[in-house]
Order: structure tokens, then sequence, then C-alpha cells
């Protein structure tokens, strides 16, 4: 049966940082709130770093480190400015691979596609760049964001995968195009992948996860797609949550021996607020056994 984590015993250390935050928030709401979430947290990003142990990561690959973005949407609601420094941001890292996962636009009438290959091209690691593309991208035209997205130098994983070496040791990266729009094939995206081999599989919607994880070939799932909620509420959290984004909206989760991570997102939906969810760029190390 699918699963989240499990919800750790309130310590309190955990309840009086619980009260600072639900402090710290009620005051922002009576003092100003609606210009801090406007203009403040939506350009307050926070990185999170975070170490995974995959079963079957090869040796060679312990350590590895592979940086996570997500849902940038170019468009009017996101200062294409602090999308670039964001990039720019996730290069200064060095981790060893970036994962993009989906939702480059929110439209394209001005100029985004050309901006979405700025933003691709200053995204630099060793072993790559990789992407797929998300229900924005596709209500837009998926064919002109493709085309961005691999202009700027990035790999579009567009139901396939490809193989990161070190020595005779492989990572196999595959990735499912929208599943929203029903552009997903998972056994396409894995069938050049041998059994036992280790998987990280990029695919925007989260929700996903549990038909990824009832099919047991994935070690570790990255997705976006939710934004978090955007608003999270102390105590209550995200009143507001997207389809194929409500079981698991953020942050990490264990699913059947499938790990999942969702990113809160870099860019915003139409409506520009964030409240309590800040932008987040992901590092994730990854550990053998």
């Amino acid at each position: 049966m699918p699963h989240q984590k499990p919800k750790p015993r309130l310590t309190r250390r955990g309840f009086l940082s619980t009260l600072l935050r639900a402090t710290v928030a009620g005051a922002a709401l009576s003092l100003g709130g609606a210009g801090y979430a406007a203009r403040i947290e939506p350009r307050w990003i926070r990185v999170e770093r975070r170490g995974l142990r995959l079963p079957r990561l090869p040796r060679a690959f312990d350590g590895f480190t592979l940086a996570q973005i997500s849902d940038l949407h170019f468009g009017r609601a996101v200062d294409p400015a602090y999308l670039l420094a964001a990039c720019e941001r996730t290069t200064a890292l060095r981790p060893d691979a970036i994962a993009v996962t989906g939702d480059f636009v929110s439209r394209l009438d001005n100029g985004e596609a050309q901006r979405v290959q700025e933003a691709v091209g200053r995204l630099r690691a060793p072993y790559g760049v990789y992407a797929v593309l998300g229900n924005h991208d596709w209500w837009t035209s998926p064919a002109i964001v493709s085309q961005a997205v691999e202009a700027g130098g990035a790999t579009l994983l567009t139901n396939t995968s490809v193989a990161l070496s070190r020595g005779a040791d492989q990572l196999h990266l595959a990735g499912v195009d929208d599943i929203w729009e029903g552009q997903h094939d998972l056994s396409a995206a894995l069938a050049s992948i041998p059994a036992q081999a280790g998987v990280v599989l990029l695919a925007h919607e989260p929700d996903y996860a549990d038909t990824v994880a009832a099919d047991g070939r994935v070690d570790l799932m990255l997705s976006g797609h939710s934004h978090g909620g955007q608003v999270r509420m102390p105590f209550r959290g995200a009143p507001i949550l997207p389809q194929w984004g409500r079981k698991y909206p953020a942050g990490w989760y264990a699913i059947q021996g499938l790990q999942l991570y969702t990113n809160r997102g870099l860019g915003t939906s139409e409506i520009a607020v964030r409240f309590n969810c800040p932008p987040e760029i992901t590092l994730l190390t990854l550990q053998a056994g």
C-alpha cells in the first residue's frame, strides 16, 4: 500500500520551532503580509540539501551530487532576471549533474522561448543537464519549448533514458513526458535499462509515483508541479494544490521502496505569491547501499 513518510514525534524543540514559525507567519500576515508574500518570499530561494541512500546505486557513484530545479514558469508572473540568477546559483553549487523537472513556461508570446534557452544555457555540470516537460509546456507549445531547452544545451528525456558512466559502473537517468496530458510512457522510458540497474526518474507530476513504485524498477523519482502549494498555512498546510500534485506536494517520501523528492519550484503560477513555501534548489547527494 503506498504510503507517505511517517510523521516524526513532536519534540519540545520541534514544538518551539513550529510555534516560532507560526508566530512569524502571523506577524507577516498582520504586518504587511501581502507585500511579503508577493515581493519577498517568491525570490527568497532556499537550497535544500539531502543525502539519499539508494540500494542499487553503483559504488562508483557513491557521493554523486544531483541538483534539481523545477517550474521556472517564464511568463508575466516571474521576473526573468531572477530565474537567470537562480540558474547561475544552481551551477555555482557544482553538482555532478542537473535535473529540471518541467514547466519551463506559462506562456509563449513575449520572448519566453529565448529566455528558456538562455536560462538552460546557464546550467552547467560535468555529467550534463537533463530535463522533462510539464503540463504548462504542453498547454503552450511542446515543440517550441523542447527546441529552446535543447538549444540551451540540455538533454530532454522524453520517454527515454541515458546512462552516466564512472569506470565500468553506470547510473541511469530516465524521464517520462507529461502525465496530465497523457504523454508519458514508463515502459518506453525504462526499456533499454538492464534489470537491477540503479535508476533515477524525472517525472513532472509527483502523484505519478504510485504507478512508478508499483513497477519496481526505479530507485528515485524527482518531480515538481505542485510548487509546494505556494501558500502553506501553519498547522494546516497548503489549501490549494493542483491535480496530480495533491498526495505528494513537497519534500521527501518513501513509497514501497521508491524514494520521491518533490521540488517546490523556482517560479509561481499566474497568482504570483508564496507564503511559508519559499522557492527551492535541491542538492541531492546519492549514497550507495
